[in-house]
């Protein structure tokens, strides 16, 4: 009976090298689908997020705090959190737009836009 065994081992075989070489090939390109780009998505939306904020804008940081727009600089934005109190925060720590209840996400606009057309 082992000897059956021995026969079916060597019938079968190992895969060959070519197969390995395939099958990481197909491993990594999942990874890239699945992982890495829509990660470089996602952060290329966060940077035409900060290139166009504006005063104004009314925006949630990643902290948390929701503020309006009140000055624009190269690196930092101030935010008017309370009548009168005003905080600056780093331009890459705005997480987005703030939409309130009866407003629609940008994002859902123009998504809207392109169903209709």
């Amino acid at each position: 009976m082992a000897d059956s065994f021995l026969i079916l081992a060597q019938v079968a075989g190992a895969p060959s090298g070519m197969m390995n070489i395939v099958f990481i090939i197909g491993l990594f390109a999942i990874m890239y689908f699945v992982m890495i780009r829509p990660q470089q998505k996602q952060l290329k939306a966060h940077r035409e997020l900060v290139a166009g904020l504006k005063k104004g804008d009314e925006v949630v940081t990643q902290g948390g705090l929701i503020g309006r727009i009140q000055v624009v600089s190269e690196r930092e934005v101030t935010l008017e959190v309370a009548n009168g109190v005003r905080i600056r925060v780093l331009k890459s720590s705005v997480a987005g737009r703030y939409a309130t209840a009866g407003e629609t996400a940008p994002a859902a606009k123009t998504e809207e836009k392109k169903e209709e057309k």
